[in-house]
């Protein structure tokens, strides 16, 4: 299925469930291909199996970084002058 990046915007519910039942959908920009959305594969499984494979949280085991708050909050705040 193929959808412009406007009926993403007007349609997010309608695309999510397209997804949810397995169909994967294309999104694209002025006739040409943006982006893909793929059902997950494990979706049988539960919720603990599932975080093991996301990104978010990719950081929190780095062993440079400590706590991650106050690692982004210090990139953020940029130099002193």
């Amino acid at each position: 299925m193929e959808i412009s990046t406007k009926e993403l915007r007007i349609k997010p519910g309608r695309i999510i469930e397209k997804v949810s039942n397995g169909q994967e959908v294309v999104v694209t920009f002025r006739g040409k291909a943006l982006a893909r959305i793929v059902p997950m594969p494990n979706l049988g499984k539960n919720i603990e199996e599932n975080e093991k494979e996301e990104l978010f949280g990719l950081w929190k085991n780095h062993k440079n970084i400590g706590d991650v708050d106050n690692y982004v909050r210090k990139i953020r705040k940029g130099r002193e002058f």
